[in-house]
């Protein structure tokens, strides 16, 4: 006598089961997006005698940006009064600001600190867009 073997319910599992793990794949693949969409963009700006690089950023209104500022001589400083931002960059010491826009136009910017004879050509320029 032969016994019929029942395959209807282990199917029913197998095929739920090719539903579910892409499912989940795609939901923890949006989940690290969001988590990294989180964090502020990050813009690197040099200061050297007598420049900024670079000397001209543009950002959105209402995004958040942290600005790293890196001084690859002697102390500066970036001043951009219009967005509130007076950060002082000492010599090998990165240091790191964050900037979220509630107008749009330029920004003018400049170097606070006195660095030498070429002090007053370093300009900066933050264009804010929608």
């Amino acid at each position: 006598m032969s016994k019929a073997i029942n395959l209807e319910i282990p199917l029913k599992r197998s095929r739920l089961m090719l539903l579910a793990v892409p499912m989940f794949a795609l939901l923890l693949s949006t989940i690290r997006v969001t988590a990294a969409d989180d964090s502020p963009q990050v813009i690197e700006i040099h200061a050297k005698k007598f420049e900024f690089v670079p000397a001209e950023i543009t950002l959105k209104k209402g995004v958040p940006v942290k600005l790293k500022l890196i001084s690859d001589d002697v102390a500066h400083s970036l001043v951009i009064k219009g967005l509130n931002v007076n950060q002082v960059m000492k010599a090998g010491e990165p240091a790191e600001i964050t900037v979220t826009p509630t107008e749009t136009g330029d920004f003018k910017g400049d170097c606070g600190v006195f660095c030498g004879v070429g002090h007053g050509k370093m300009k900066f320029v933050a264009h804010v867009v929608n």
